[in-house]
């Protein structure tokens, strides 16, 4: 028995590494449209942040939000896989924070 889930981990694992790519390319892409959008609403529509996680897209069930009053904006985090931040910037509107490679 104990083999038997020595070998499940290790196959579960070389499926996630294997996969690595395509799994932070969608973690990246979940947290920087969720970023944005909750950005929007909440510091150019006035929304609450409560208000504003119910527009998140089928399927961003785990991605989370959190924002920051002062500084006027939202970062999306998607559990051990991706974070992004949206700020509200006067005449732009929300943009992301440059991510880094």
């Amino acid at each position: 028995m104990l083999w038997f889930a020595a070998f499940a981990i290790f196959a579960i694992a070389a499926a996630a590494w294997s996969n690595r790519t395509t799994i932070f390319g969608y973690g990246d892409t979940a947290t920087s449209y969720s970023a944005r959008v909750a950005c929007s609403c909440r510091f150019v529509a006035g929304r609450s942040l409560e208000d504003c996680a119910k527009d998140k897209l089928a399927g961003m069930e785990l991605v989370t939000l959190s924002d920051d009053p002062q500084a006027r904006s939202v970062t999306a985090n998607f559990p051990l896989i991706a974070q992004t931040t949206a700020t509200y910037r006067e005449g732009y509107g929300c943009m992301l924070e440059r991510w880094e490679d």
